[in-house]
């Protein structure tokens, strides 16, 4: 992955009133990386990113691509980023392809240029049979698909995808996750979803906030090194007996926790240990059910960062 800073944030901080959305992150995005940018609802990341890509102006600190600030003196920094906003945003009365050229023209484009790129997108999109209806008769992730296209009309250098993925049906899923991969590295990408496995799966490195702050950024690997020790092992439980089998086990296993149905046991050579907590577990009468073994996931590194309580 290239060290070459593309993007840079320092200070960034926006308030809403006495909320603080978004609190001092700085944050350097490189040359063709595909950035997963993480949190919990109302954690601050569309703040974050509509203050990233200059749709937004902070209350304090700056934004710079490849060295200069954006401002609003200067727009042709902002039209080197192009944006697919968590909610669809159509024009109704215009067909696929007017949408096209509208938006084209509006990053200064000639129509018929901006015509000729909406017609490689739709290709590639799978778009092409719907370019002359009116986006209004689309379907949900036909949109979505077409919002992707607008976002790329102009051929930006960087790419702000807000939860690309959101009211996707299977193969609309499958679709934009392959088309996403195929501009990895052609591209730099700031991604957000609430996909943890995609997170996992796409991004060269993972920004988790939380509360406005910036908590952590690596790459996948090295965050799931940071939990815990050793692999996780989970077995089904009945409801009355988790919370006595967890204060038992506690006294085999260091790290041992009780969710609902599961108890969660986090161990080095925990396979090692099966034998002695499957015993512990009959001897208390605790009917224990299916057992998983894992690996520590991008969720557990996200869990224990943000807490699991849930969010509105």
């Amino acid at each position: 992955m290239s060290t070459i800073t593309v993007l840079q944030a320092r200070g960034l901080t926006k308030r809403y009133g006495t909320l603080t959305a978004v609190k001092d992150l700085s944050l350097d995005v490189f040359d063709g990386e595909v950035l997963g940018l993480l949190g919990p609802n109302g954690a601050g990341k569309t703040t974050s990113i509509n203050m990233l890509c200059g749709l937004l102006k902070p209350d304090s600190g700056r934004v710079s691509i490849h060295g200069k600030i954006i401002s609003n003196a200067d727009a042709s920094l902002r039209l080197r980023v192009g944006v697919c906003p968590q909610d669809i945003v159509l024009w109704k009365t215009l067909t696929c392809l007017e949408q096209m050229q509208f938006i084209g023209e509006m990053y200064g484009m000639k129509g018929k240029s901006a015509r000729q790129r909406g017609e490689q997108l739709f290709k590639e999109l799978d778009l092409s049979e719907k370019k002359d209806k009116l986006a209004r008769t689309l379907s949900g992730g036909m949109q979505r698909r077409l919002n992707l296209a607008l976002a790329l009309v102009h051929d930006p250098e960087i790419l702000v995808l807000d939860e690309p993925e959101a009211g996707l049906d299977p193969q609309s899923r499958v679709l934009v996750r392959e088309y996403i991969k195929s501009l990895a590295h052609r591209k730099t990408i700031i991604l957000t979803t609430h996909n943890l496995d995609e997170a996992d799966r796409m991004a060269d490195r993972v920004a988790i906030i939380d509360h406005g702050l910036l908590l952590t950024v690596d790459t996948p690997e090295a965050l799931k090194r940071t939990v815990g020790e050793g692999d996780v092992l989970e077995i089904e439980m009945d409801k009355d007996a988790t919370e006595q089998a967890r204060v038992v086990l506690a006294s085999i296993v260091r790290e041992v926790t009780a969710t609902n149905h599961t108890l969660v046991i986090r161990a080095r050579g925990v396979v090692e240990l099966l034998p002695a907590i499957l015993n512990v577990l009959h001897r208390l009468d605790a009917n224990p059910g299916e057992v998983r073994l894992r690996a520590n996931s991008l969720e557990d590194v996200f869990l224990s960062l943000t807490g699991r309580r849930l969010r509105e």
